[in-house]
């Protein structure tokens, strides 16, 4: 019992560190690079997409995938896993490419008699869009830099080869795509960890939209210089450099650069912010409406102050027999004689639109139910609006004509018998005051 006792321990204490450390390799996209000298004397690249295995493992432990290239990362101060946990390994897509440092050499200030280095990049981004990171992977090595740029002397890469390597430097976003309505503070996260402390460090960010390029954010440690607003000064201390947008406007709208350098490296990320209003909608009519038979009526639906422009405006009818019908409902039919006015582009950039139609109610259309239906990639589902039209039998002309001449003979009489019933009131009252006259 006792050793069963000791078993179940076991496997209960590797199912905990499974849980801290839940990947041990991920399969990645390699591209490689191969440099050459054209016929012209002109420096070409061919990129050789290959497959590769990110392997989480201790120096000298055997390959997963014995065939392909493998980057086993060692233990370093920096942990790979930690930040993409909570993520399955196929969540995450990862790509590996080579690093160049444009021939700058610098000594990376760690143990270890091999001074050298070959620099990789891993970028490892969430299918759900949850968060994109990058790591600078150091692998060291005993040949001395030529001097020249460093990707015209880049060694071959063979299949089945194990390339060990520790992890140096990491940035990462959990907005790598921000939706954002207008006139809201926004927060861009950026994170990032270096595997020392380093006395020469610059974290900047820029924002970029079609061919532009403004710098909104500059730290440098080295020179204590601070350039701009949007990022905590005491927080770039814990690694957090994100950067808050006090009042987002159309013109927000771009792609927002988060970068942290540090001499010979640069890593950056970019997150891309997407400004979304939704509609305003309105109808011309209440929620009620009567009209006469044969009486014709101008009905809109109107959208407003939205943003982009692509929206969706539907009418549709749903006859009187199925209304406050719960089971078997028929469902509502588009109208057909819709129109639509052009967008109408206003003073903040944002759009809006209406749909109408006219409709000469008959009696038939009494108790039918208008529904005017607005989607907008700002919506989760679509806003609805309706009304229920009544139509009344219109008013006998004949009765009205007949109940006027009514009116006007009586009206006539009265005129034609006002100076009798004058005289007639004259004389009774003579004949009243003359009978007071007489005595008993």
């Amino acid at each position: 019992m006792v050793w069963i006792l000791k078993i179940l321990i076991y496997f209960y204490l590797c199912a905990g560190v499974q849980c801290v450390h839940q990947m041990s390799w991920l399969r990645c996209q390699f591209t490689d690079e191969r440099v050459f000298q054209n016929n012209k004397s002109h420096i070409e690249t061919e990129l050789l997409h290959r497959e590769a295995m990110l392997q989480f493992d201790q120096k000298g432990d055997a390959p997963v995938s014995p065939h392909t290239i493998t980057f086993l990362v060692t233990g370093s101060k920096l942990d790979l896993r930690q930040y993409v946990e909570g993520a399955e390994p196929e969540q995450l897509e990862c790509k590996m490419r080579r690093y160049s440092t444009s021939g700058i050499h610098v000594r990376w200030p760690v143990k270890g008699t091999e001074e050298y280095n070959r620099w990789f990049s891993c970028t490892l981004k969430h299918t759900r869009g949850l968060f994109t990171l990058t790591s600078l992977l150091r692998l060291s090595t005993d040949q001395q830099p030529t001097g020249q740029q460093d990707y015209l002397n880049w060694s071959v890469i063979a299949d089945g080869q194990i390339l060990t390597t520790t992890a140096v430097m990491v940035i990462k976003t959990q907005t790598p795509s921000v939706k954002s309505g207008l006139s809201v503070q926004q927060k861009l996260h950026c994170q990032f960890a270096i595997d020392h402390k380093v006395p020469h460090m610059t974290v900047e960010w820029h924002w970029q939209r079609r061919g532009e390029r403004t710098r909104l954010y500059s730290y440098n440690r080295r020179a204590g210089q601070i350039e701009g607003t949007g990022v905590e000064l005491k927080n770039l201390a814990d690694g957090d450099a994100s950067y808050t947008l006090p009042f987002t406007k159309m013109s927000s709208e771009g792609t927002y650069v988060c970068s942290v350098s540090v001499n010979p490296l640069f890593a950056s990320l970019d997150i891309n912010l997407h400004i979304e209003e939704a509609p305003h909608v309105f109808l011309n009519v209440g929620p009620t409406l009567s009209l006469q038979e044969g009486m014709m009526q101008k009905f809109v639906c109107e959208a407003e102050n939205y943003y982009p422009r692509d929206v969706e405006i539907v009418w549709y009818e749903q006859d009187p027999a199925a209304s406050g019908q719960s089971v078997g409902t028929p469902l509502p039919k588009p109208l057909q004689n819709t129109m639509l006015s052009s967008h109408r582009h206003n003073q903040d950039n944002t759009y809006s639109l209406s749909a109408f139609f006219y409709l000469e109610p008959s009696l038939r259309d009494s108790g039918r139910q208008f529904t005017c239906s607005v989607s907008h990639q700002s919506l989760r589902v679509p806003i609805k609006k309706s009304f229920i039209l009544t139509v009344e039998e219109p008013t006998s002309w004949m009765f009205i004509l007949t109940v006027a001449f009514i009116m006007v003979a009586l009206l006539i009489i009265l005129c034609f018998l006002r100076p009798f019933l004058r005289s007639t009131r004259r004389k009774l009252l003579q004949y009243v005051c003359s009978e007071q006259r007489i005595p008993y």
